[in-house]
């Protein structure tokens, strides 16, 4: 069973996936080299923890970010080091943008969540300045590179719900090279990352799940006797090092382009 996914605290996203982004992130500007200067757009800038990498590591001369949720994006006004950014509610198929506003326009952990992602795409390359980069990436749901997966499948085995972004399938890397081809950029390349994350211990794990808009409302309508099974079931998949610690890996599918106007 599955339901739709909502995202309006900040500080329980942080936790959840905001430090898998961040890791995600970290890697994702490595391969991209951006030069500094540039001006920025996060579509789907969420609690900002994305954002907050860019205004750390690539010296942007303007810096922006979107999202839907005034809840998350009140986080993201709050981060100190986000101070001189520019965070507005928007939709990511109709950015509330001048055409060819920024030279650098990234997508980080979103597309999926995207009703139409060939919208998404086509207003990331509108709003894009000629010569500049759009960039995105996103977990590989079908590879199994979500960093709850195997919660996820227990919880089905169980019958409960689990939340489901709009278009899981954009997720794939055929899909995404597709969705960028079609929007007539040039240069288009992609690649996986792979991170890990360590937990202290299953205490930790747990506490940190319950908070994740996928998984929290799910959890919460189980009865306590089903919870303590799938308490038991997860922590046979997660297997712990001699310290309690558990370190889960997690896949992403990254891709950028180009658009040349003339």
């Amino acid at each position: 069973m599955t339901t739709p996914i909502h995202f309006s605290d900040g500080v329980s996203y942080e936790r959840y996936m905001g430090r898998w982004s961040q890791r995600v992130g970290e890697a994702f500007l490595d391969w991209l080299a951006p030069k500094p200067g540039l001006r920025w757009l996060d579509v789907g800038c969420g609690n900002g923890a994305f954002t907050e990498l860019l205004a750390a590591r690539v010296a942007p001369s303007e810096l922006q970010g979107v999202d839907p949720s005034e809840g998350q994006l009140a986080h993201a006004r709050s981060r100190p080091a986000l101070s001189a950014a520019r965070f507005q509610r928007g939709d990511a198929m109709a950015l509330p943008f001048p055409d060819r506003s920024f030279e650098a326009v990234v997508m980080p952990l979103v597309i999926t969540f995207v009703p139409d992602p060939a919208q998404g795409v086509a207003e990331m390359a509108r709003v894009l300045a000629a010569g500049g980069t759009v960039s995105a990436y996103i977990w590989d749901m079908d590879g199994g590179g979500f960093p709850y997966a195997a919660l996820h499948e227990e919880m089905r085995a169980l019958g409960a719900a689990v939340g489901a972004p709009a278009s899981p399938g954009a997720s794939r890397s055929d899909v995404l090279q597709k969705l960028w081809a079609d929007a007539d950029f040039q240069a288009i390349e992609v690649r996986q990352i792979t991170v890990q994350r360590t937990f202290a211990d299953f205490a930790d794990y747990w506490a940190t799940v319950l908070g994740g808009p996928s998984v929290g409302p799910g959890l919460a309508a189980m009865a306590p006797e089903v919870v303590g099974k799938l308490q038991a079931r997860v922590r046979a998949r997660l297997p712990a090092d001699a310290e309690g610690r558990i370190t889960q890996a997690a896949r992403a599918n990254a891709i950028k382009g180009s658009v040349r106007r003339y």
